[in-house]
């Protein structure tokens, strides 16, 4: 099957099968989503939904960050993963959009990687939720399953390598979707040690099960 062949399979499966795909973090407005992404790095959206309802509630602006402390913001989410980092992250983070952006989330990945906490990959899930802006955020199952079905050659090694290769061969008007595509087929069905091959309903363009007939190798499991 030819790389373009591909892109369309995916393309119309999911376009079909799973049109309205969006982030599983609750949120009400981009700062709430600009919360909760930072604090969902290697933490799990479950979790993250569990500790941010408190959180929003007593801390509803970046003013509200920007003039809390390390003591009294730990204690809400000290249950996720690197809570000590990630606090002073948010602390930071309010400070910056109070002094540099009036209170205002940044419509740009430029502009929001200057924030504390920020990556590429949470300034592209910001303006591609928020904005549909056609950014694509690859976390592991974005890696790990573009790389599986084919859309991506092994070869591409980073997560960046693996964003320039679906910007380039996703249509542009499916690139903010097609991000939640991926990470919810990764999430539920196309799993880092045992994929569910036999459940899997797009087996017939997936380059790892043509090869591998659902065997999990040593470099998946790495990916």
């Amino acid at each position: 099957m030819l790389k373009k062949q591909r892109y369309d399979a995916f393309i119309s499966h999911f376009s079909e099968n799973m049109p309205a795909a969006e982030t599983e973090l609750h949120y009400e407005n981009p700062f709430q989503l600009l919360v909760a992404v930072v604090l969902s790095a290697q933490c799990t959206d479950k979790r993250i939904n569990i500790v941010t309802p408190p959180l929003f509630r007593d801390f509803p602006t970046p003013a509200h960050l920007a003039a809390s402390h390390f003591d009294e913001l730990y204690p809400y989410i000290k249950s996720v993963s690197y809570p000590s980092n990630k606090t002073k992250h948010l602390l930071g983070l309010g400070k910056m959009l109070v002094e540099d952006f009036d209170n205002e989330i940044p419509d740009t990945v430029d502009k929001l990687i200057k924030l504390p906490g920020v990556g590429r990959k949470t300034a592209n899930v910001i303006t591609s939720v928020v904005w549909n802006q056609p950014n694509m955020a690859v976390d592991t199952h974005v890696f790990r399953v573009s790389r599986r079905l084919g859309l991506v050659p092994l070869t591409a090694k980073t997560p960046l390598e693996v964003e320039k290769q679906l910007v380039k061969n996703i249509p542009k008007q499916y690139i903010h979707v097609a991000h939640h595509w991926l990470i919810l087929h990764g999430r539920y069905v196309c799993l880092a040690r045992r994929p569910k091959c036999e459940a899997c309903t797009i087996t017939h363009f997936c380059k790892y099960y043509s090869k591998n007939q659902g065997k999990v190798t040593l470099e998946d499991q790495d990916s």
